[in-house]
């Protein structure tokens, strides 16, 4: 979940609408394996495309079922792996599931503004259990296309809600209340609507986006150690503090 949710102040709507989630933002394929993830995910994308139409809400709902899946798979292999190896996964377990979760509360959000007929509940089932094992395998053999896949897949997933914001903006979807549990989760305002929620959960997507992405470009650089970077900033903060408190920096700015 981005930061702009996590503050003690309720989001309003003029605030949420100022959050830059760069919609034409895209990460350019590198090599073989980039291009086969992107095409994956763009033939991927013609199957809601063709069945749900313009129904954003159903369509919402099949996207949140499948971006759900890529954090728990990665978090749930690395997680064995650091038990096989005993040994620390620094810092890659607790985003992975931590992204996962959050994915299913979009799904949760969504489910409290429809009922999905068996059909579609029937289609759901089929999709999750091949995306699945197919996103299983990929991270067993490839963890870095994987986390590009899933980059790709966030891309659309950003663009998908875009189009459901247009759509709101057009007056051909009703913008009603938002769900009481989205108002909770995003501690939004008490009057948000459902294009308020578009907008939280659009912004949660392109912090997916830029992550797995970026996750993809450490793997391929050889650079695994996230809980590294995070010391090394908390580090320099702390000798920055330190620095400013000292009189030799005080008088050296007085002058």
């Amino acid at each position: 979940m981005r930061e702009e949710f996590t503050r003690h102040e309720k989001l309003s709507s003029k605030e949420l609408s100022a959050i830059d989630v760069e919609v034409g933002k895209h990460y350019k394929p590198n090599d073989f394996g980039d291009r086969v993830a992107q095409r994956f995910i763009k033939m991927l994308r013609t199957l809601p495309d063709t069945y749900f139409g313009r129904d954003h809400y159903m369509r919402a709902v099949m996207l949140e079922t499948i971006a759900a899946v890529p954090g728990m798979v990665g978090g749930m292999l690395r997680h064995m792996k650091s038990l096989r190896n005993m040994s620390e996964d620094h810092g890659w377990i607790i985003h992975l599931l931590h992204e996962a979760e959050n994915e299913r509360m979009h799904l949760m959000t969504w489910m409290k503004c429809l009922q999905p007929s068996l059909a579609n509940r029937l289609l759901v089932l089929g999709a999750q259990g091949v995306f699945f094992n197919a996103y299983f395998w990929l991270y067993v053999f490839s963890p870095r296309i994987a986390h590009r896949m899933c980059g790709y897949l966030e891309e659309e997933a950003v663009i998908s809600y875009t189009h459901f914001l247009d759509d709101l903006d057009a007056g051909l979807i009703s913008n009603g209340p938002a769900p009481p549990i989205a108002i909770d989760y995003y501690n939004l305002q008490p009057g948000a609507s459902v294009r308020d929620t578009v907008l939280a959960i659009r912004a949660d997507e392109a912090l997916h986006r830029d992550a797995n992405h970026h996750f993809a470009d450490r793997i391929a650089a050889h650079r695994e150690n996230l809980l590294a970077d995070v010391q090394a900033k908390a580090y320099s903060e702390e000798q920055s503090r330190r620095v400013a408190k000292s009189p030799h920096y005080t008088q050296t700015s007085l002058h």
